[in-house]
């Protein structure tokens, strides 16, 4: 009897961009939430997903771009059945990646230190390359029951 080869999902991929300025994050923040919902999403997995997007948004814009609205943010979101990937880009210098490691307790975290814990707190995984200008998220999807 033949072994079974590996079991391949079927992901859904798509892009984003917005404009580096306050004013986007709303709207981009739901254009995103739309595209997961239509791929199946639970209240948790909801929720736990629009916070850590509104953050890393938020920091892109404040941080990567200086809320200048003639810079952009790059956002690539993949569905898959059994995760949800996220990828934020901006074009910003980056900044000490090590900050959201430093003070896992929580004590003496500056605002973008709080924004870090908080969004590993809701993903399974959030890594940043680039020295800071892409931030990596993972939410492995629950099983449903």
């Amino acid at each position: 009897m033949p072994e079974a080869g590996p079991t391949h999902h079927r992901a859904f991929i798509r892009d984003f961009v917005f404009a580096g300025e306050a004013a986007t994050i709303t709207d981009g923040r739901d254009a995103i939430m739309e595209f997961l919902a239509g791929h199946g999403i639970s209240d948790d997995e909801e929720i736990d997903l629009l916070v850590a997007l509104q953050e890393g948004l938020a920091n892109a814009v404040f941080h990567g771009c200086r809320d200048d609205r003639s810079k952009t943010i790059e956002c690539t979101v993949e569905v898959d059945a059994s995760e949800f990937n996220i990828v934020i880009r901006d074009p910003g210098p980056g900044f000490n990646t090590s900050i959201g490691d430093s003070a896992e307790d929580g004590s003496n975290l500056t605002q973008h230190g709080r924004g870090i814990m908080l969004m590993r707190s809701l993903m399974d995984e959030i890594t940043y390359r680039q020295g800071g200008s892409e931030l990596y998220m993972k939410k492995l999807r629950r099983a449903r029951g």
